[in-house]
């Protein structure tokens, strides 16, 4: 390798100190490439200065680019481990507000369930001839929610906050009722056996045909009041009594006193106390007898399809009497504590404020003695 712009340069004077029309040459580069074998010829590579600059250059770039990239490495590192954090923690926030939700839900199950038992409890209030609304409880024990915390699930934890509040004040609530119920079962023992307070057919094995109130009649079409309700049951069902009392009646009551109650087919009558008469419509078999004592849960019956009935079913009613008044029909299902109806909440609404049964058929003085 050698420079060979000089020799050029000084042939280019000398041609133009001759001719004067020659130009100098800008000096280069020349690379000579020697072969292994002396036999073969030497190579030449002549580069101008444009192009030893450029390769400079270039050269220069090339190293500039690598230093940078050595620089760089370390940021571009922690960049790639900071977005594999960054993906962790997003989902564990995913995680934290799918639990949260899971909390929230279990929070208003709770909720559902007491405001359930709230009116169970208030099933046991009108059955006991209570009221509720002069419990200590029934102002409620108002529970402040806390603050959420300001952050992406603010409005999640405030909904819980709010749902926890309530169920604080619920369970206050409903200790108090709780501790007045048993406070009266207590006091009150002989009333509280002869209260009609449990189904009179096993769980599980009937259906609810015909409601408490104004229906149309199978028979004739007509509207006409139904004092009772029609629990449909495979004949022969166990039918039991649902309080403690005395049997007033068994049998089928004779046509010629009354057509309306020899339509209720074998019926078994029993008093219950001084306020509740509990009446057992359409049996099959008759199991007591009129002047027995019995109590709540014994075998008095079977449900059969007798008398007025076009299937077997137990036609059952409840009449209460408060001091002073005769007995009147009510809604049994008021006073079946074991079992929960569909309409529960209406129920409770209607016995509460719609007025008597009018339009039914009197208790015979043979049930009231």
């Amino acid at each position: 390798m050698k420079l060979w712009g000089a020799k050029r340069a000084r042939k280019g004077r000398a041609t133009a100190s001759a001719g004067g029309l020659g130009r100098a040459e800008r000096p280069g580069l020349e690379v000579q490439i020697h072969p292994a074998d002396i036999r073969k010829n030497v190579r030449y590579l002549f580069l101008s200065r444009g192009q030893v600059v450029s390769m400079v250059a270039g050269t220069l770039a090339l190293l500039i680019f690598l230093c940078l990239g050595v620089l760089l490495t370390p940021t571009v590192v922690r960049g790639l481990f900071a977005k594999h954090e960054y993906d962790a923690l997003q989902a564990e926030r995913s995680q934290q507000g799918l639990r949260l939700q899971a909390l929230i839900d279990q929070f208003s199950g709770l909720d559902e369930r007491g405001e359930r038992l709230r009116t169970e409890l208030q099933k046991v209030f009108l059955a006991y001839g209570l009221d509720d609304d002069e419990s200590t409880g029934a102002g409620g024990y108002p529970f402040e929610p806390k603050e959420a915390p300001d952050s992406i699930y603010s409005g999640v934890i405030q909904r819980g906050n709010e749902l926890s509040a309530k169920l604080h004040e619920q369970i206050h609530v409903l200790g108090v009722f709780v501790g007045e119920a048993h406070s009266f079962e207590s006091a009150y023992q002989d009333q509280v056996r002869s209260t009609p307070s449990v189904k009179p057919l096993p769980a599980n094995s009937f259906v609810l045909t015909s409601p408490f109130g104004q229906r149309v009649s199978p028979f004739t079409s007509a509207s006409e009041s139904h004092s009772g309700i029609d629990l449909a049951a495979p004949s022969g069902t166990p039918i039991h009594a649902t309080a403690d009392g005395i049997v007033v009646f068994a049998g089928r009551f004779p046509q010629q006193q009354s057509i309306g109650w020899w339509r209720y087919g074998n019926l078994v009558v029993v008093r219950n106390g001084n306020s509740f008469i509990t009446l057992y419509g359409h049996c099959d078999q008759v199991i007591v007898r009129q002047g027995q004592r019995v109590e709540r849960g014994d075998l008095i019956a079977t449900v059969g399809n007798t008398g007025w009935s076009t299937n077997p079913h137990l036609h059952y009613e409840v009449r209460r009497r408060n001091e002073g008044e005769k007995f009147h029909p009510v809604d049994p299902r008021i006073y079946i504590l074991d079992h929960r109806w569909d309409d529960q909440e209406r129920l409770l609404i209607r016995a509460r404020s719609a007025p008597q049964l009018q339009g039914y058929d009197p208790l015979p003085r043979l049930f009231q003695r």
